[in-house]
């Protein structure tokens, strides 16, 4: 009751409602934004999520969590604590919890006023078989004196595309190839020697040892079906002893009575094909032939000679200027090379595939290396690539065979005996790759990349590419396949968002491609592609099941 008979103070009675008036507002702002209000209030609560679709990235889930409070509706005495969880066929996955507090929460933990505040947090997670089909939610308590409150729970993101796992991490290693030629040059070759600056041709010449053994290679290619001559060669010479013009002269007066020769010694034989006469003059080229495969005991010297000078009478010169070796030269080299030679151009139609398969069952000892290394490409079964490949390592000590044991071992899954079989090869780039696509079979991912990197050929630049998808490193792996087509190629593209090129990378045909071209198909709306493709893919029972789970096709069910 006031005293009316004492003066009242005005400025304390302002002061007192002020004051009253504050503490009303502050009882109405806690009551507004109370533990159980939080709860009951909590749709207001604003939650995004970047991807909105869980992506497996390297066996990791990332994600970046923004998170909206409104004003008022955090207490200011309260904590909260937000709990990420996947959830998936077969159980969870929780991150640590991450803790929220109001202005007058004396902690250390990210401060929300009652105004109101926006929050961005990472998420991350370690993927675990069955996340495929999941969903990512936040669970949530409030914390106030003694009380636990528990949030409704937020589901924030589906999950999670596992597309990158579809790569083949088989790796690729590439045959030794073979120099096997379906048709085979081969040349049949006599001489006429002449005397020191003459052209005449002497009988004994036309019944020479080399006439003989030319005539005689002549009759066996005319009773053999495989062998055809299409061209003949006269070639006449000088030696390199005497004048430049002198011995251009000669020479061609030599072809004029060596094409003579030639009409002579085939009359009875004679060949069915063109016949070219040529006059070389002086033989430089035989010359030092001859000098490298003599006993001459300075022929380095002599061979420098050659090289060091090029004009022919500087060449004779110097040459004569040693004079204990020209003398040697004049007796042993140079009447070796006043002649002519007939040459007979044979092609030999070699084994066709089908002989060649042939032969491996009848007379495979009657292969080359060359076509055993052929023919080991044109049977399908391991057994037999192998018998084939190990044959010519028998007979010939193949390298590229015994690499090739190696690369039909690895295909076969056989690592043991891949191994075993390149311990015996050379340690060449090809040999790298081979190791490294065994490391990436067994998945020894780090040994896979050194090897790899060694052998830094265009073929370990493929299989570097699969391990960068497995890595997350998606422009790298496409920019390493770029180019090319196949699985990998096309996986590389679509998981850089280039779906077109993905799509006309993909040209292989086969289940898992199905599966592919049925994600390309999603990614582009095209339902009765993706219907088509995953018919097809379903003949695969894996991957049957894994289309059911898929988010890729989650829009289509």
């Amino acid at each position: 009751m006031i005293n009316i008979n004492k003066p009242i103070n005005f400025y304390k009675m302002k002061k007192g409602i002020k004051f009253l008036s504050a503490a009303i507002l502050g009882i109405a702002a806690v009551a507004c934004s109370s533990p159980e209000k939080m709860a009951e209030m909590a749709e207001n609560v604003k939650v995004q999520c970047n991807p909105g679709v869980l992506e497996v990235v390297a066996g990791n889930i990332d994600a970046t969590v923004t998170v909206t409070y409104p004003e008022d509706y955090f207490h200011p005495k309260a904590i909260l604590e937000v709990t990420p969880v996947i959830v998936y066929e077969g159980g969870e996955a929780k991150m640590a919890p991450i803790y929220y507090q109001g202005e007058k929460v004396a902690d250390n933990y990210k401060v929300v006023p009652a105004a109101g505040s926006t929050v961005t947090e990472k998420l991350h997670f370690e993927y675990a078989e069955g996340m495929e089909k999941s969903y990512l939610e936040l669970r949530g308590t409030v914390k106030y004196k003694n009380k636990s409150i528990d949030l409704p729970t937020k589901k924030v993101a589906d999950g999670a595309n596992t597309t990158y796992m579809l790569v083949c991490k088989k790796g690729k290693v590439d045959f030794k190839a073979d120099n096997y030629q379906a048709i085979i040059n081969q040349t049949a070759e006599g001489q006429i020697l002449y005397t020191i600056n003459s052209s005449t041709v002497r009988s004994k010449e036309l019944k020479s040892q080399s006439i003989q053994d030319f005539l005689a290679s002549l009759e066996e290619i005319k009773n053999n079906e495989r062998k055809e001559i299409v061209s003949t060669d006269v070639v006449a010479y000088a030696s390199p002893d005497g004048g430049e013009k002198l011995n251009a002269k000669l020479s061609d007066k030599r072809s004029e009575t060596a094409e003579q020769a030639f009409n002579k010694v085939t009359k009875k034989n004679p060949v069915d094909a063109p016949v070219n006469v040529k006059s070389i003059g002086q033989d430089w080229e035989g010359f030092q032939e001859l000098v490298a495969q003599s006993d001459i005991e300075d022929k380095d010297l002599i061979i420098r000679v050659l090289s060091m000078y090029s004009d022919p009478a500087v060449r004779e010169k110097e040459i004569k200027n040693m004079s204990a070796v020209y003398k040697t030269l004049a007796k042993e080299v140079l009447p070796e090379l006043r002649r002519a030679r007939f040459i007979a151009n044979v092609e030999f139609t070699n084994y066709t595939s089908e002989e060649l398969v042939q032969l491996i069952d009848d007379n495979i000892d009657i292969l080359d290396e060359e076509a055993l290394l052929r023919a080991a490409t044109l049977v399908k079964d391991s057994k037999v690539k192998l018998t084939v490949y190990n044959k010519a390592v028998e007979k010939f000590n193949s390298a590229r065979a015994k690499y090739n044991i190696a690369v039909v071992n690895i295909y076969d899954d056989n690592l043991a005996n891949a191994k075993s079989a390149l311990a015996k090869c050379d340690k060449d780039a090809d040999y790298n790759n081979a190791m490294g696509v065994i490391a990436l079979r067994e998945g020894k991912y780090a040994d896979a990349e050194k090897y790899f990197k060694s052998a830094n050929n265009a073929t370990s630049k493929e299989n570097l590419a699969v391990l960068d998808i497995l890595n997350g490193k998606y422009a790298d792996a496409a920019a390493k396949l770029s180019g090319k087509t196949g699985f990998n190629a096309a996986l590389a593209n679509l998981l850089n968002g280039k779906v077109d090129a993905a799509a006309a990378a993909l040209k292989c045909d086969s289940p898992k491609a199905s599966y592919l071209k049925a994600v390309i198909a999603a990614r582009q709306g095209k339902a009765s592609d993706v219907k088509s493709n995953l018919e097809k893919a379903g003949k695969d029972k894996k991957l049957a099941e894994r289309a059911a789970k898929d988010i890729e096709f989650a829009q289509f069910k």
